[in-house]
């Protein structure tokens, strides 16, 4: 579809020159010098997938559906306590397990600032896993379609697209320009608020299975004729998005073409921007949307176009990602602490027990593992009184003795104890083991994954262990935990 010259759509000529004179920068280079920050892709072991994940918890889940989804996304930490999002196949989607590690690896080798690096993955009997970095600040759909505290800003949805066309262009120039299904929820947002796009996306849900999950209204037109995905439907796909960030809704292409065929941009426009951009700016993303959309896919873009036509639109270049955002950065993360969130920043750890103490066994409530039926021997009644014992040594700050007594307690197996952990935990900590300390806190976010404690208890053994980075996330993570028990309870 053409677009004819208008006042508020002038010819392109001029801003496709502009593009054009725009120096490629040096990739290569920065490729090399990106790859040596990221891990090498490794094979995981299920084993360490499932400690990972505490088991594949339903609330590590952070996929768009959930349970129901075919293939599931949760969120979990390694034991070096990286944070990992971690792909579940459905068990039938690769019944070749040579051809699923051969694609994997493939994606594998990617590494670009503008991905969720691919990491690593799991090939064990019939299950298939593929582990990349975790993105804690959502993803475009919940940012552009869900906001709560504030609508996308016009300089961070310029960003968006230019570092998502960024994204494509480097897989692109590493052999890798097939993506499947890319919309909203495939870019995600890492610690500093920026635009990433999910490596997920590079592979098939299945050997055999559709490249395209979302409604046919906004699947490419060749795609519906032959069932295949190629480069030009990427972009296709990528029109659709820009689309998206323009109107703050998910429009149909079809009904957005017809919009600017009537030059109704002011129904295509999201009503939030309003006085953010000047008619130029518009007119140029709406021109770029609709090449991109072309029923011909000869007559799309490619990525290396798309770069060049975004990158002098940007805005605020100088501004963070997070601020444009609004999402709470390093020291203004913790602005708000609540008091055990404070105890633990200053390492109180006197504070921390009597903490601990006061809430007794309240959170091992519906997690506690124990034996439904079993046959009291005299060896497991003095393993329950040697929690009773450590009990009362905790309460008298006798810590080593406590130690002591929740280690035969644990060592008996009877019950698994989020609590008696965390008080062991904390033992190691009073007596300068940071490492044992570290290894209870993580078991005890094992058997309760959403247990803020756990996560604050990791803060200190890191803080313990000189690894500041880590004890910063954990800190986060446990503040973030601590909020949302307590705007359940208070929904109650």
């Amino acid at each position: 579809m053409g677009i004819q010259c208008s006042r508020l759509m002038p010819c392109c000529a001029n801003s496709q020159v502009k593009a054009s004179v725009l120096e490629a920068p040096d990739t290569e280079k920065e490729d090399r010098s990106e790859a040596n920050n990221w891990p090498a892709f490794r094979e995981f072991s299920l084993e360490q997938l499932k400690n990972a994940t505490s088991g594949f918890a339903v609330e590590n889940i952070v996929s768009e559906h959930g349970e129901k989804a075919p293939n599931v996304v949760y969120k979990g930490k390694l034991e070096n306590q990286m944070r990992i999002a971690v792909k579940r196949f459905n068990r039938n989607a690769w019944p070749d397990g040579r051809q699923f590690l051969e694609e994997a690896r493939s994606v594998g080798e990617l590494r670009n600032q503008r991905l969720a690096n691919l990491i690593g993955c799991c090939c064990e009997g019939d299950e298939r896993l593929l582990v990349a970095e975790f993105m804690p600040n959502e993803t475009l759909a919940k940012h552009l379609f869900h906001w709560e505290t504030q609508p996308m800003k016009w300089a961070m949805r310029l960003r968006v697209v230019f570092h998502l066309a960024q994204a494509l262009e480097y897989c692109t120039g590493k052999g890798r320009a097939l993506y499947h299904d890319l919309n909203a929820y495939r870019v995600l947002f890492d610690e500093d608020g920026n635009p990433r796009l999910s490596t997920f996306g590079l592979m098939k849900n299945s050997r055999d299975g559709k490249s395209y999950s979302t409604n046919l209204a906004f699947t490419p037109p060749e795609y519906l004729r032959t069932g295949r995905v190629t480069p030009e439907s990427v972009i296709y796909s990528f029109g659709t998005l820009l689309l998206d960030l323009l109107s703050g809704k998910h429009i149909p292409p079809s009904h957005a073409l017809d919009l600017i065929r009537d030059r109704n941009l002011q129904m295509l426009t999201d009503s939030c921007l309003e006085g953010q951009f000047s008619d130029d700016d518009g007119t140029e993303l709406v021109r770029l949307a609709s090449r991109c959309l072309q029923y011909e896919p000869r007559e799309r873009p490619n990525p290396r176009s798309l770069v060049a036509a975004l990158a002098p639109l940007q805005k605020d270049t100088e501004v963070s990602s997070h601020v444009l955002m609004g999402i709470p950065h390093g020291d203004a993360t913790f602005a708000s602490l609540s008091p055990l969130g404070e105890a633990c920043s200053r390492k109180d750890l006197a504070a921390i027990h009597e903490v601990l103490e006061n809430i007794g066994y309240k959170d091992d409530e519906g997690v506690t593992n124990e034996l439904s039926f079993q046959v009291w021997t005299d060896e497991m009644q003095e393993t329950l009184n040697s929690k009773k014992k450590g009990d009362v040594a905790f309460q008298q700050k006798d810590f080593r003795v406590a130690l002591e007594c929740y280690t035969q307690f644990i060592d008996g197996g009877i019950v698994v104890s989020p609590t008696v952990y965390a008080r062991r935990s904390l033992c190691y900590l009073i007596g300068d083991m940071p490492q044992e300390a570290l290894n209870d806190a993580m078991q005890a976010q094992v058997v309760s994954p959403v247990w803020h404690i756990a996560s604050y208890l990791q803060f200190l053994a890191l803080s313990g262990l000189v690894m500041e980075t880590e004890a910063q996330v954990a800190l986060k993570e446990g503040t973030a935990l601590e909020a949302k028990r307590s705007e359940t309870s208070g929904h109650k």
